[in-house]
């Protein structure tokens, strides 16, 4: 008798995973230095299901370079299948995982990315353990055809810093909860290799995320899509963020989300270069360093579980 294949199973296919997260943002890891997946996309949307697969964010490869700047490589896919060029959680864990099965232990180790190279130091106790990591993000790119997004700034910036929400984006953000939370009636938008949507706010845990997030995502003046972040400032030193991530919904942390709102509390006047980001799923310290404009991200790496996916 032929048996039925639901949902979230398979019939032939079969790897070795680790989950691992970064500040709650958590995804599927697998060693592509040993393994072939023929279709990575399928694999990320049935993999990140909650119910029916392992549950994470989404799916991450750790492959050999192609290039020959860079130590290893990774590969992002959301949970919806969609690739990502860049994840700064995910870009953490990468470094642990490389360095745990010795894959990349040199330090620091060069990742290349679908944003290209990037430079990540390791944080190592005297056992040899990865504690914690620091990632040179890159410079933000404030252009709108950068980010990118479909909108004309009007004046001599060139930036898409504080721009008022009317006549802009098409969605709606009106309702009840908009004096309840405080909105700002304007947006930010910042690329750290990925674009962002940024609002400022008084209470971010106002916010109705799951209602107002996939519009602002899908929003025809962002070409590419865009990650969703409302901000509240609790001082020039401390931001409070929460996100909808671009194919993945609402997420627990986004460490380019992260860098990209630091740039615009900065940018904005609210905030200074050096912040402590809390996130629902921990903490991140970003800088964004005036000597060389590139942004640093701090924070840990976790190692959840290992298993096996299919037959």
């Amino acid at each position: 008798m032929r048996r039925e294949t639901v949902k979230g199973e398979h019939e032939s296919m079969s790897f070795e995973f680790t989950k691992m997260h970064g500040a709650g943002n958590d995804y599927v890891y697998v060693d592509c230095f040993n393994t072939h997946l023929d279709d990575p996309a399928s694999v990320a949307v049935q993999i990140s299901d909650r119910h029916f697969g392992i549950g994470s964010d989404g799916l991450v490869l750790v492959m050999p370079p192609e290039t020959a700047d860079a130590d290893v490589r990774m590969r992002i896919f959301n949970a919806d299948g969609s690739e990502a060029e860049m994840c700064g959680n995910a870009i953490r864990c990468v470094a642990k995982f490389a360095h745990r099965r010795g894959m990349a232990v040199v330090n620091p180790v060069r990742i290349q990315t679908g944003d290209g190279v990037k430079m990540v130091e390791k944080v190592i106790d005297k056992s040899g353990e990865v504690t914690s990591v620091v990632v040179a993000m890159g410079e933000p790119r404030l252009e709108p055809e950068s980010i990118p997004v479909n909108i004309s700034t009007g004046d001599a910036s060139g930036m898409v810093i504080g721009m008022p929400i009317e006549g802009n984006l098409e969605m709606d953000l009106s309702g009840e909860w908009v004096a309840k939370a405080g909105l700002e009636k304007n947006f930010s938008c910042v690329s750290m290799g990925n674009p962002h949507l940024v609002f400022f706010c008084d209470s971010v845990e106002e916010i109705p995320l799951a209602g107002v997030g996939p519009g602002l995502e899908n929003d025809p003046a962002f070409p590419r899509k865009t990650n969703v972040h409302f901000v509240e400032v609790l001082s020039g030193e401390k931001l409070k963020i929460r996100t909808w991530e671009r194919g993945s919904g609402i997420t627990q942390a986004c460490g380019t989300g992260a860098s990209a709102a630091c740039v615009a509390a900065s940018l904005a006047g609210k905030a200074g270069r050096n912040v402590l980001v809390q996130l629902p799923g921990g903490d991140l310290s970003i800088e964004w360093r005036s000597e060389n404009n590139v942004v640093y991200m701090s924070g840990g790496a976790v190692e959840v579980f290992s298993g096996r996916w299919g037959d």
